[in-house]
């Protein structure tokens, strides 16, 4: 069983007590995963949050009664795609998950042959920053904003299994019993929701990176403009160091 620190006892006494900080970090923590994967099950955002939010109550409610035999992410996770596959049901719209390739055919690439040697090795390999510096931070927090919005866009199956392996680190084993697949389903749907983001991602770096290329030649052409004007009276007249500091 993979524990977390929110399975830390101190921390389930003070949810056992009602502790409204511990339950605000806990919802700040999991609540947009929660959305994310019961969504793939209902195919609607706004019917997940309602499911999500009636799944809050519950646990606010059952607390007492979780007895520690599962982690409390598992513990949270299973109800919300209980009442997920509920609500879907009730509406006639549940699709099981093995099913949802969504448009993905056999045999299709999750990256295209062509980013590959024929060794197999990466033609240009995806590179992480060397460095790091206020820029680079607040790109940082575009890039994974980006990187959201490309796993919302995921078919169903795959925002459900790259949201329970990559973002809450949950063992393949536990991927499969919560949404009900086999392991090779799980990994088929992993590799092309990872291989969209390898694919996605980078292209959005990119236009980034020419962006700042655009933005920093207009500076240097203000820069520019900027230099001529102290060196000059505007009638092609150099101006002395005394002049411009008078000026």
């Amino acid at each position: 069983m993979h524990q977390t620190e929110f399975d830390a006892p101190a921390f389930l006494a003070l949810l056992r007590q009602g502790d409204e900080a511990a339950y605000r970090r806990l919802i700040r923590r999991f609540h947009g995963s929660l959305v994310g994967v019961a969504a793939s099950i209902i195919g609607s955002r706004a019917q997940a949050e309602e499911v999500v939010q009636d799944s809050w109550l519950a646990v606010y409610a059952g607390i007492g009664r979780f007895e520690g035999r599962s982690s409390l992410v598992t513990w949270l996770f299973s109800i919300v795609l209980n009442r997920a596959r509920t609500r879907a049901t009730s509406e006639g719209r549940t699709v099981g998950l093995p099913a949802l390739m969504d448009g993905s055919p056999p045999g299709e690439r999750a990256v295209p042959a062509g980013a590959f040697l024929p060794d197999g090795h990466w033609i240009d390999e995806p590179r992480l920053w060397d460095e790091v510096n206020p820029e680079r931070i607040v790109g940082g927090r575009q890039l994974f904003d980006h990187a959201m919005d490309c796993i919302e866009r995921l078919p169903a199956g795959q925002k459900a299994v790259i949201i329970l392996r990559d973002l809450e680190g949950r063992a393949a084993e536990e991927a499969c019993a919560l949404l009900s697949i086999s392991p090779e389903n799980q990994r088929v749907l992993l590799h092309r929701a990872r291989g969209l983001q390898l694919v996605l991602v980078p292209l959005f770096v990119a236009a980034g990176a020419h962006k700042t290329e655009q933005e920093d030649g207009k500076k240097r052409e203000l820069n520019g403009d900027a230099g001529d004007l102290e060196g000059s009276d505007g009638k092609g007249q150099s101006v002395s160091p005394l002049k411009k500091r008078l000026w």
